[in-house]
């Protein structure tokens, strides 16, 4: 009897843990996941053909359709890259050309229902990162009733090349490819999120750093208005004017995404516009066209001619200047949540606490008040202040009130929480520290360091997202409230866990940096 009890006992946990794999019809055919718990996770899935061959540096082609059930339990690889230890998102896969595809997490019973959908684009600076990081799990938002969407778009010279031979064969506009990824990407979830039990008139866009870069040229980008409902830009910056590049024209200190491309075709000994120039680069190895090109490599001392333009304004995918965009009122009018962290990056072109406070001009006694109150802060700490002020939060602060005036729901927020385990030596919340917790993947960034406070907070704050998500306003039951931006709030979370909101005591220190303030 015993062996009976034990016989039915396991399998009544059968179900749980084993259920049969999940099918579900896609472009190009039928896929099939995996249910995890009370999540069905999708991994894997094409979006688009293999950019490989003579596909290299093309926008992104039709699936290739497939016979029978493909798995989807795997991720696919994620775009080609030279990796960096100090990613604080690693990859989980070998990077590939082959990389286009898409994942989908949803609850195990949402299909048939009609269930908001977001749409997370990873950061990276445009010439790392990946989908398949476990901080970028999409599984706790599930749970709370989202489907979570991510994707690979392609980087580096992969996603951002342009070459006068490529518009000469008919490539044109030319150049950001990993910006019509994720554009088509975004069709994708348009055409197929429905078969996954997801709303296709409810899909939030969102993204981190050159994720949220995206996010904003994408509120800018007339072919994909209809296909997005919301917006999340967590330290994606928002004034580019002046700081943009130009396909074919050189601008002062920006020479055109051609020439770039230019200096590196004769880097590696490829000279010519023509058809056997543009044959010659595509044959190359995939490891000659990063030639060491990541994040770490990204901001060293220069040498000799550009050779990686990033993105540039080409009036589809990259239409205008952010602040152009309002201007001309040419962005899609969603609500939007946007952000910064307390510590975020920037750049400062000084060389010394001189130069920098010099650059305030008769506001430098003012601003040495601010950022170097006691005279005795190192270069490395008021430079970090002052270009993270001036590159991430004074720009998010921007992009609320330009929402704001065009009456669109804007919600702006910064994030001041240190782990528990990261506090030693911290200058305060760092770039990207915020991401486990919107996601609610702290426990997975943090390990056995989690502590019951980290938790609680990714909690708090993930609630704000899924309620945004769900309605386009983050407040709910439970939450302090989170009040709409009208010229000068902000959402604080703040360094002792707590979510606080109230006028922005950063205000005088924000105006001083800003182009509009006395700075």
């Amino acid at each position: 009897m015993r062996i009976f009890a034990a016989i039915a006992l396991l399998g009544a946990a059968l179900p749980a843990a084993a259920q049969q794999a999940p099918v579900v019809p896609v472009t190009g055919g039928n896929v099939a996941g995996s249910v995890e718990g009370d999540v069905a996770t999708f991994r894997g899935i094409p979006f688009a053909a293999p950019p490989v061959g003579a596909l290299r540096w093309r926008a992104p082609q039709p699936v290739i359709p497939w016979a029978g059930v493909r798995d989807a339990t795997a991720f696919g690889h994620d775009c080609m890259q030279l990796p960096f230890p100090s990613d604080a998102a690693p990859l989980g896969t070998p990077p590939s050309e082959d990389c286009l595809t898409v994942n989908v997490w949803a609850p195990a019973d949402a299909k048939g229902r009609k269930l908001p959908v977001l749409f997370w684009i990873y950061g990276g600076g445009f010439v790392n990162g990946g989908s398949s990081p476990a901080v970028y799990d999409g599984a706790a938002l599930a749970r709370a009733g989202v489907i979570f969407v991510s994707f690979n778009y392609r980087v580096g010279r992969f996603g951002f090349f342009a070459h006068p031979a490529l518009p000469a064969a008919g490539e044109g506009p030319a150049g950001n490819w990993g910006l019509m990824d994720q554009q088509a990407a975004l069709r994708w979830t348009r055409d197929n999120i429905t078969a996954f039990g997801g709303d296709p008139g409810r899909v939030t866009i969102m993204g981190e750093s050159a994720g949220g870069m995206s996010v904003l040229n994408l509120l800018g980008s007339p072919s994909v208005r209809d296909l997005f409902h919301g917006a999340i830009i967590m330290s994606g910056g928002g004034r580019t004017a002046g700081l943009q590049r130009d396909a074919t024209r050189d601008l002062p200190g920006a020479p055109s995404a051609e020439a770039i491309g230019l200096n590196f075709a004769k880097s590696i000994g490829i000279d010519g516009t023509d058809a056997a120039a543009l044959a010659r680069l595509r044959a190359l190895p995939a490891e000659k066209i990063v030639s060491g090109l990541n994040l770490a490599s990204l901001f060293a001392p220069p040498s000799g001619a550009p050779t990686w333009s990033g993105p540039f304004t080409d009036g589809r995918t990259q239409t205008a200047s952010v602040e152009a965009m309002f201007d001309r009122g040419l962005q899609a009018k969603v609500p939007v949540m946007i952000g910064a962290t307390s510590a975020d990056i920037g750049f400062v072109a000084a060389k010394s606490k001189e130069e920098i406070f010099a650059g305030f001009g008769a506001n430098a006694a003012k601003a040495r008040a601010i950022y170097d109150p006691a005279g005795d802060g190192s270069f490395f700490d008021v430079a970090l202040k002052v270009g993270g002020d001036r590159f991430m939060i004074e720009p998010a602060r921007y992009v609320a009130g330009r929402a704001a005036e065009a009456a669109q729901p804007a919600y702006h927020y910064r994030f001041s929480y240190v782990a528990e385990s990261a506090r030693a030596g911290s200058k305060g919340a760092a770039h990207a520290s915020e991401i486990p917790y919107f996601l609610d993947t702290v426990a997975t960034k943090y390990g056995p360091a989690t502590i019951a406070g980290d938790r609680a907070i990714a909690r708090t704050i993930s609630a704000y997202v899924v309620n945004f998500v769900k309605t386009g306003d983050p407040n709910g039951p439970g939450l302090a409230d989170w009040p709409r931006f009208r010229g000068g709030e902000v959402m604080d979370f703040a360094s002792d866990g707590a979510a606080r909101s109230g006028n922005d005591p950063w205000s005088d220190r924000l105006d001083l940096v800003g182009p509009d303030g006395p700075g």
